[in-house]
């Protein structure tokens, strides 16, 4: 998990939208091909959800991760 990761997050909670890399890339100092790069990783981290092509929303663990009710090493793969 990067600073990045959590502040995508925290921008899809906070909006309760489903957004895209575009739009998240305005609202944060990321750009759009690397939040592109983190959604895909969030993703398979189950934490967002992609609701279309490049459209994604918060996951009920994505929200236990922003509560700290998941820590990061529970996402990480096993080796």
């Amino acid at each position: 998990m990067t600073q990045a990761d959590d502040r995508i997050l925290e921008t899809l909670s906070d909006s309760g939208l489903i957004l895209s890399p575009r739009v998240l890339a305005v609202n944060t100092d990321y750009s759009r091909h690397y939040l592109s790069t983190r959604l895909g990783k969030l993703h398979d981290a189950d934490l967002v959800d992609r609701v279309d092509e490049g459209l994604y929303q918060i996951t009920d663990h994505g929200r236990a991760y922003l509560n700290g009710d998941l820590e990061a090493d529970e996402l990480e793969p096993e080796p």
